[in-house]
């Protein structure tokens, strides 16, 4: 895993935020679901668009496959990839996670992230 110094105290007006979601999300790859939670994160990043992030308890991991793939961000760490293999396809580098984050998005292990235009993300509502 890449190694490296957070950049927080060089641009201290940089935010990293994680809020929980508050909503039941459900993520579906070739019309299989691979998650299924109330507990997911909305990571807000200055100068990104929202990402949401997954409890692993709450992702079917048996259907990711670690790649070698590693990157790193100065404000997360390290991240790992996974391919998503379902129904008969596979899409490489799919998923990501900071397995190792810095101490300021401590609450991003054991979450991850897909990419939002290789999966189906949905909402449902609520129960009656």
């Amino acid at each position: 895993m890449p190694k490296g110094e957070s950049l927080y105290h060089k641009f201290p007006d940089y935010r990293v935020d994680l809020e929980p979601s508050g909503r039941r999300v459900v993520v579906r790859y070739k019309g299989q679901v691979v998650v299924d939670t109330e507990t997911a994160l909305v990571v807000r990043e200055t100068k990104h668009d929202p990402v949401l992030y997954f409890p692993r308890q709450d992702v079917r991991m048996e259907l990711l496959e670690r790649t070698d793939l590693e990157t790193f961000c100065p404000f997360k760490g390290g991240a790992s990839y996974w391919t998503l293999a379902a129904s008969g396809q596979r899409d490489e580098n799919a998923v990501w996670s900071y397995e190792d984050p810095f101490d300021q998005v401590a609450g991003l292990k054991d979450y991850v992230a897909f990419y939002p235009d290789r999966v189906q993300v949905e909402d449902p509502a609520p129960a009656s």
